[in-house]
C-alpha cells in the first residue's frame, strides 16, 4: 500500500479505482489490481 499526501494523481492511473474514507483517512481501493491500493497521511 502506497502512502501519500495527496491521492489525486494515483486515482488516475486506473479506472477502477474508489475513493473511500474509513475511520477519518481516506483510501483508494480496487478491486481488480489490488496493487493500486494507496491511503492518504
Amino acid at each position: 500500500m502506497k502512502i501519500k499526501n495527496s491521492l489525486k494523481s494515483l486515482m488516475q492511473r486506473d479506472r477502477n479505482n474508489k475513493l473511500v474514507r474509513r475511520k477519518g483517512r481516506v483510501y483508494i481501493i480496487n478491486k481488480k489490481a489490488p496493487r493500486y491500493k494507496a491511503r492518504q497521511g
